[in-house]
C-alpha cells in the first residue's frame, strides 16, 4: 500500500514477519570514543542511575559517552588529562580512528554475527558526538572531515545481506555535540540539550533521507528523541520506499510554544535498555543491552563485567517468550577488532541456537509466558504451528530425573523430544500436573529444550 503523512495512514502499517521471526539482532557502537575506549566499570545503566543522575552523567559508565564526560570534571577527563594531555581534543581522534579502521574487515564480522545466530544488524551510523560512519553528500558544517574516511554504512550493509541477514540504521537525532558543545551535567541540561536549530533539522532530516535512499535499511533506529519537525512525512516516505522496514520508538520530540508540527505518537516496537519485562507484552518489543556495561568498547572492562553465556542465554528465552526480541551490543577497538571475550559470548549463544533454534526463531508466545515445576525449576514457553516448546531453565540438580509441571495439560497422543536427542521422552498425567521424565544421560546446556506435540489448547 501506498502510505500518506497522517498518523492514521502509519498506523496501517504491521509489523512484518520477519522482525517478529528473527529474535535476535547485532548492535554495533563504534566510532572515535572506541579510541580512548575508557569509562567507569563496575556499574550497568540501572545501577548507574540509582546513584542519582548527576552522578550518572559524571562517571557514566557508557564509553560513547566520553566527549561529554569529558566535558565536565570526571573520572574520564582525568583519565583523558593523565593519558593524552590537556591540549589533546576528542576531534584529535579523528586522524587515529581515520587510520585504525583501515584494518578492518566487514566480511569477518558478518560471518561472526552470522555463527552466533542473528538475523539482523544494527549499525550507529552517527552518536552523540556527532561523528558519521559514512561519507554523507551532507556533511557536518561545523567541523570539516568530521566522518569516517571508508564508508563503513555501504561495506557493512554490503557484508551483512550477503550473509542472508537485515541491516538497520542507529542515529542519533536530538543529540549532536558538534553543534551542541554545552555538556549534560543533570537533568535539566539533558532535556535543553538536544538542538532544534533549522540548520540542524535539515541536517538530520536529510541523512535519514539519504540513508534510506541510498541503503534501504530495515530498521530505522533512533536515539534520544529528534528535532521538532513533521515526523510523518519522514515515516511515511520510508514506508513507501522500504514497506517491510520497522521503526523503533524513541523519536520523543519535546514540545515548546509556537510549535506547530503533528505530534506523533508511531512506532513498530519499544526498546527498554538494561530491563526486561516480567509478562508477555501485545505491542512488540527489543530488549538491548551491551555484552558488558558498555556499548562502546570499555577497554577497562574485563571478562567479569560481561555477560556469562549462560546467563545470556537465559535471558534471550525469557525475552524471546514475552514476545522481544534481543538486540546485543558489541563494543569493537578501533581498528575493528572485536575483543575475544566478546567473541566468545556469541559463538557460546550460537552454538546453543544450532541445536536449539527451532525453539527461537519463527516462534510466538504461548498463551503463558512460564511457569515452575517441582524443585522451583523454572519453565518459559514459545509456540510455531502446532508445536509447543517447553525451555528448562536451569537444572539444580543433575540428579533431577523428571518435570512435574502444574497446570501443564497434554493431550493422550502428544509426544516430547528433547532437542538434539533422537528418542521421545516417557510423560504421564498425574493429579492435575504433567511429569516428563528425562533421559538419564542429559548433556550438559545453559537451558533444555522440550518439543511437545501437538500443542496444548
Amino acid at each position: 500500500m501506498k502510505y500518506s503523512p497522517t498518523i492514521e495512514s502509519l498506523k496501517k502499517h504491521e509489523v512484518p514477519a520477519w522482525f517478529h521471526d528473527a529474535k535476535l539482532g547485532i548492535f554495533i557502537h563504534w566510532g572515535l570514543y572506541s579510541v580512548p575506549a575508557f569509562a567507569v566499570t563496575g556499574l550497568d545503566l540501572i545501577q548507574s542511575m540509582k546513584r542519582g543522575i548527576e552522578e550518572h552523567f559524571k562517571n557514566n559508565p557508557y564509553a560513547e559517552w566520553y566527549l561529554n564526560s569529558l566535558r565536565i570534571p570526571s573520572e574520564t577527563q582525568k583519565y583523558h588529562f593523565e593519558k593524552y594531555g590537556k591540549d589533546f581534543t576528542y576531534d584529535d581522534f579523528v586522524e587515529i580512528f581515520n587510520e585504525e579502521i583501515k584494518k578492518w574487515n566487514p566480511d569477518e564480522w558478518a560471518g561472526l554475527f552470522k555463527k552466533a545466530g542473528a538475523k539482523y544488524v544494527v549499525l550507529v551510523t552517527k552518536h552523540h558526538d556527532g561523528f558519521l560512519m559514512w561519507p554523507s553528500k551532507h556533511p557536518n558544517p561545523k567541523k570539516k572531515n568530521y566522518h569516517a574516511s571508508r564508508n563503513i554504512v555501504a561495506e557493512l550493509s554490503a557484508a551483512v545481506r550477503k550473509k542472508g541477514m537485515k541491516m538497520g540504521f542507529y542515529y542519533s537525532g536530538s543529540l549532536d555535540w558538534s553543534f551542541n558543545p554545552q555538556p549534560i551535567v543533570d537533568i535539566k541540561t539533558f532535556l535543553k540539550n538536544g538542538v532544534r536549530t533549522p540548520e540542524y533539522i535539515e541536517y538530520a532530516n536529510s541523512h535519514w533521507r539519504e540513508l534510506i535512499e541510498e541503503y534501504k535499511p530495515d530498521i530505522l533506529w533512533n536515539d534520544i528523541g529528534y528535532p521538532p519537525n513533521n515526523l510523518l512525512e519522514l515515516f511515511s516516505y520510508y514506508y513507501n520506499e522500504v514497506p517491510e522496514g520497522v521503526i523503533n520508538d524513541r523519536w520523543e520530540q519535546l514540545r515548546e510554544k509556537g510549535d506547530d508540527f503533528p505530534k506523533v505518537d508511531h512506532s513498530d516496537f519499544i526498546t527498554p535498555e538494561y530491563k526486561t519485562f516480567k509478562k508477555i507484552k501485545k505491542k512488540k518489543w527489543e530488549s538491548t543491552r551491551g555484552i558488558g556495561n558498555s556499548f562502546g568498547y570499555n577497554q577497562f572492562e574485563s571478562e567479569e563485567d560481561y555477560l556469562k553465556s549462560e546467563e545470556l542465554i537465559r535471558m534471550f528465552v525469557d525475552i524471546v517468550s514475552k514476545n522481544g526480541n534481543l538486540l546485543l551490543n558489541v563494543g569493537p577497538m578501533a581498528d575493528g577488532t572485536i575483543p575475544e571475550a566478546q567473541k566468545k559470548v556469541l559463538l557460546s549463544l550460537g552454538q546453543w541456537l544450532e541445536i536449539n533454534g527451532e525453539a527461537i526463531y519463527g516462534t510466538r508466545p504461548w498463551i503463558r509466558p512460564s511457569d515452575k515445576a517441582n524443585e522451583n525449576i523454572e519453565i518459559r514457553y514459545t509456540c510455531k504451528e502446532n508445536d509447543l516448546y517447553l525451555f528448562i531453565m536451569e537444572l539444580p540438580s543433575p540428579s533431577i530425573s523428571s518435570l512435574s509441571i502444574p497446570s501443564l495439560v497434554l493431550e493422550k497422543s502428544s509426544k516430547i523430544l528433547l532437542l538434539g536427542q533422537d528418542n521421545l521422552l516417557k510423560w504421564h498425567a498425574e493429579q492435575g500436573h504433567t511429569r516428563i521424565f528425562l533421559p538419564s544421560n542429559l548433556p550438559e546446556s545453559p537451558v533444555h529444550v522440550l518439543k511437545i506435540t501437538p500443542k496444548p489448547q
